[in-house]
């Protein structure tokens, strides 16, 4: 079987996952994401700046929407994190209330090598 090569960037953080997380909510197998899907949801400025965040900043595993101090209406937020979750670009999971995203790293480099460096490369 080949080796595959990826470039991702020195610079994201790749935390390992704890034990007992709950269930993540509902997203796209690794099979069926879509470049254009993907790239449709990264082509907002914001949502863009959302997983560059995560990518290049998270100080735990997953982060809840008031962590990225974003001045935008609760059901703005809620729009921009479910299109994220929904192209497979974030994965999130329900604590309580709460809703705690991360990028899907390692199912993105599989299935786009390299997209993510471009990400945290961009600058905004």
């Amino acid at each position: 079987m080949p080796s595959t090569t990826t470039r991702q960037d020195s610079r994201i953080k790749v935390l390992p996952e704890p034990a007992g997380l709950p269930a993540p909510l509902p997203e796209p197998a690794v099979d069926d994401l879509r470049l254009e899907t993907v790239m449709g949801a990264l082509s907002d400025p914001l949502r863009l700046r959302i997983v560059r965040t995560l990518l290049l900043e998270r100080e735990e595993f997953d982060h809840p929407c008031g962590w990225f101090g974003l001045d935008r209406p609760k059901s703005s937020l809620t729009h921009h994190f479910r299109a994220l979750r929904d192209a497979g670009v974030l994965r999130q999971r329900q604590y309580g209330l709460e809703r705690r995203s991360e990028v899907r790293i390692a199912d993105l480099e599989a299935r786009f090598p390299g997209l993510l460096a471009l990400v945290a490369a961009w600058t905004p």
